[in-house]
């Protein structure tokens, strides 16, 4: 039998909500009543899905927020998020309805305290140098010797002390101003702006040193500020930016025309030319004489080189240099055309005695000239021949002609002959009482021997 009293607490069908239901009211009123909320916490169980989305849980020591970014919003973020991170982050609370859980819909996220200024920090400077306040076009050279130079820091402060301590160990012999103001906290950052409008209207300021000690991002901040870096920027005085320690950057470091590590350091920049300026004057004149020697014989020997220099670079010295640059080329052009003129020749008769080779009539006329050239060598042959046999012949009758009888006798010589004609060789042979005949060119006679 049913229980009448626990129907009795039952409401109506009517009123009664599905799970969907009650979690969609939960959700409307979720949403509308709290709306968008800025949150600070920490950063866990950061996961990163590849649709893009990123989920993770924002913590404090009492509580724990299931958040998520979404794709389109996470593109936006400047801040890489990472387990351990403190944020402050922008969103609205929702319900997921699958599980019933609630979780913030995150928008935007900043880093918390130094990340904050740190991220101020970049967005500012990388504002400022699309505009061209840190071109190095801009700057400005520093004075080598300035004779005034004004100091932007605060008059209590440990660094304006250093600065001028520095000044005076280093016997500099120019004059300091202090511009008194503010270098941190409320108003600092216009108080330092004001001064260095103010420095443009001093006479006779010829360098401008802004800066302070160091300390942390917060206490460095006012030069940092805008008004700051653009007054910096404006000023037609050279500015030397000298905030904090060797390793703290500000925004005026890079507007200014020199950075320097410390208010410290810039002194010694400010006295270094004037201090090796000191040390040559004193080297000059410990040496004085030295050197004038010394510079005159440079002096002289600049003067020969000058004038061997000029000789080489006169109008004549160029002329004939032209002069005889155009004779080589000249020369060089006519060796190279005859060359190539005589190349065109050789080949030209080669073709010539290759054409006249191949031409018959060519040969026949060869032909015929050996023929002519054989028959002329023959007839002189020939005539030589008989020339030679002519003379051999005139030079035997010659000499037959001289061993004649004859010519024995028109020498003046005799030929003895005995009664029967023959010649008498020997006195030998002839007998006393015998006839010999004795014979002469003109005739003969007859002789007795007793």
């Amino acid at each position: 039998m049913p229980n009448q009293k626990q129907d009795l607490l039952i409401p109506p069908s009517d009123e009664i909500e599905s799970v969907s239901e009650f979690t969609q009211k939960v959700k409307y009123l979720l949403e509308t009543e709290i709306g968008g909320a800025w949150i600070r916490g920490e950063v866990s169980n950061l996961r990163r899905q590849q649709s893009g989305h990123v989920y993770f849980s924002l913590k404090d020591s009492g509580s724990q927020l299931t958040s998520v970014m979404f794709r389109n919003d996470a593109y936006k973020q400047s801040v890489d998020l990472e387990d351990g991170m403190q944020v402050i982050v922008f969103g609205q609370i929702s319900v997921y309805e699958p599980r019933g859980n609630y979780q913030l819909i995150v928008r935007l996220v900043v880093l918390d305290g130094l990340g904050r200024l740190q991220q101020e920090f970049e967005r500012l400077k990388d504002r400022l140098q699309k505009e061209g306040l840190f071109d190095e076009a801009n700057k400005k050279s520093i004075p080598r010797f300035p004779r005034a130079v004004g100091i932007v820091t605060s008059p209590t402060g440990a660094a304006v002390q250093d600065f001028i301590r520095i000044l005076k160990r280093r016997e500099w012999m120019g004059h300091i101003i202090v511009l008194p103001c503010k270098v941190q906290g409320e108003g600092a950052a216009e108080e330092v702006a004001a001064m260095i409008e103010y420095a443009q209207k001093l006479s006779g300021l010829e360098l401008l040193v802004v800066g302070r000690g160091g300390g942390s991002l917060e206490d460095l901040w006012a030069f940092n500020e805008e008004v700051v870096v653009r007054a910096v920027h404006r000023s037609v005085i050279p500015v030397i930016s000298a905030v904090g320690h060797e390793i703290d950057y500000t925004l005026t470091d890079f507007a200014a025309d020199y950075r320097s590590e410390t208010p410290s350091a810039a002194a010694e920049v400010i006295s270094s030319d004037y201090l090796n300026l000191i040390d040559r004057f004193d080297t000059a004149s410990d040496n004085l004489a030295y050197w004038v020697q010394q510079g005159t014989i440079e002096r002289k020997d600049a003067v020969k080189a000058a004038d061997r220099r000029l000789k080489l670079l006169s109008p004549d010295s160029k002329i004939e240099w032209g002069q005889l640059r155009l004779d080589e080329l000249t020369n060089r052009f006519r060796k190279l055309f005859d060359a190539d003129l005589l190349a065109k020749r050789h080949m030209l008769t080669e073709l010539s005695f290759v054409i006249s080779s191949s031409d018959p009539s060519h040969k026949i006329s060869q032909h015929i000239q050996e023929v002519k050239s054989l028959s002329r060598r023959m007839d002189s042959s020939v005539s030589l021949r008989m020339s030679n046999f002519r003379n051999r012949c005139s030079q035997s009758e010659l000499l037959l002609r001289s061993l004649s009888p004859d010519a024995t006798l028109n020498r003046g010589y005799a030929i003895v002959r005995d009664t029967m004609g023959r010649p008498i060789l020997s006195k030998k042979s002839i007998q006393s009482g015998d006839e010999v005949s004795a014979q002469f060119r003109d005739g003969s006679v007859t002789l007795r021997k007793d």
